[in-house]
């Protein structure tokens, strides 16, 4: 396998299945640092973003239930911050612990990372987000009176605070983490798709939003000038006619076709369809880019082929015909 400056884009399972306690999401991310450092040990050099969807909600339940006036609550971008740095404290020590078993010297670091959105998308006109805490109806009216917040009703579970959910447009510090990788450094980085930010008056603020990580992900492969966006995920492939009798896997599959499929409503839109979207995306940045989509499970084998569903604008060409 030669060597690739790869973007590993870990889903919500890599660290929570259930169990919130930090003793349990650190023993999870042991088994996924066991995972990954195969990757390293074939000589690859790796970026690694993660989600932080469950433990950045239960810092907003701490901080709903702790607010006072001597101890307010801090906002949304800030809790944001206080799970990058937990998740990646974590994952630096659970990669170190893989490494040392494998005797691979290699430095881990782990940066708070920020992910600048443009103030006028569409997406601050429309939040869909749902975050943190469930509300009866008169707690959010109540909510929204005072604050102005956007809240929505649930599934029928209650109602939830929304957010926007921007598209990144740059990473404020991708110039560090590219300095970081090409030193031999692991670098943990935009967690939970990052810290939104604005520019505004040549200063960055931060803002009350979410971004979706696989698309902060994405922007960070190709501003580090990564060969592969690797995206983690539950399932081992993607396919199209999922869960039906004529349910299809992809292998190799160019970004023309997979955006077909995507038009065919083939990929859920809360689910995989960020992730296609996000895997041609990287595709299509650069001749010679390709994005693989599997499970933690098969990552080794699907950097040596074997596994995985591999997007490319080279495959349009392959199976044009």
């Amino acid at each position: 396998m030669k060597r690739q400056k790869i973007v590993i884009a870990l889903g919500g399972n890599a660290i929570q299945s259930g169990d919130a306690s930090a003793k349990a999401q650190q023993m999870a991310l042991e088994k996924t640092a066991e995972q990954l450092v195969g990757l390293v040990e074939a000589g690859n050099d790796i970026i690694i973003s993660h989600g932080n969807g469950p433990q950045v909600g239960n810092i907003l339940l701490q901080q709903k239930a702790a607010d006072c006036e001597k101890n307010p609550a801090m906002p949304l971008d800030t809790c944001g911050a206080m799970s990058q740095g937990m998740i990646g404290y974590w994952l630096e020590n659970a990669m170190d612990k893989a490494l040392a078993k494998r005797k691979i010297e290699k430095e881990v670091v782990g940066i708070v990372t920020r992910v600048v959105v443009d103030e006028n998308d569409p997406a601050f006109i429309n939040p869909t987000k749902p975050i943190g805490p469930f509300y009866t109806k008169e707690e959010a009216e109540k909510m929204i009176s005072e604050t102005g917040a956007s809240v929505k009703e649930d599934a029928g579970r209650g109602w939830r605070k929304v957010v926007p959910s921007p598209k990144p447009i740059s990473i404020q510090e991708h110039r560090s983490i590219n300095t970081l990788v090409e030193d031999g450094k692991i670098v943990i980085s935009t967690g939970g798709g990052g810290i939104p930010v604005v520019v505004k008056d040549g200063e960055l603020v931060g803002v009350e939003a979410v971004i979706d990580k696989d698309f902060a992900s994405e922007k960070l492969a190709e501003l580090v000038d990564a060969d592969i966006l690797l995206i983690l995920t539950a399932v081992d492939n993607i396919y199209i006619n999922y869960n039906k009798p004529n349910q299809q896997l992809l292998d190799k599959v160019g970004t023309s076709d997979l955006k077909g499929y995507a038009e065919e409503g083939q990929f859920a839109p809360g689910s995989m369809l960020p992730k296609v979207e996000a895997a041609i995306q990287f595709a299509e940045s650069r001749e010679g880019r390709t994005t693989i989509i599997t499970s933690l499970d098969q990552v080794v084998a699907a950097l040596e082929g074997k596994a995985g569903t591999r997007v490319s604008m080279e495959y349009n060409k392959m199976y044009s015909a």
